[in-house]
């Protein structure tokens, strides 16, 4: 495990990751703060944990909103995946018991 420092919003934090996370951790450190930055120079909020706050529920919003790459379901949001999966696993689970209806 590496170890990096980082710094959002003006503290400083200390990560641990495996050296092939690193890259990924580094950038998304960099979201979260370009974010937090964004949210604190609107200046509509203060407080450095309700900026962070505004800015996860930004952050989640815009990764449950992607759509998935072209192809099948591309016309799919993150969000909705868990949703559709549910339910085809509703639909498999009553398969057993619609085919021992048939066979009486």
């Amino acid at each position: 495990m590496e170890r990096i420092d980082v710094s959002i919003l003006g503290r400083d934090y200390s990560l641990a990751c495996s050296a092939e996370q690193k890259d990924n951790l580094t950038a998304a450190v960099r979201h979260v703060d370009q974010r937090t930055q964004a949210v604190k120079e609107a200046g509509k909020i203060s407080g450095n944990e309700r900026i962070a706050v505004m800015a996860a529920i930004q952050i989640a919003a815009e990764l449950l909103g992607m759509r998935a790459p072209d192809g099948p379901l591309g016309d799919v949001a993150v969000g909705d995946f868990k949703t559709r999966i549910d339910t085809i696993n509703g639909l498999l689970d009553e398969i057993p018991e619609l085919q021992n209806m048939s066979a009486k």
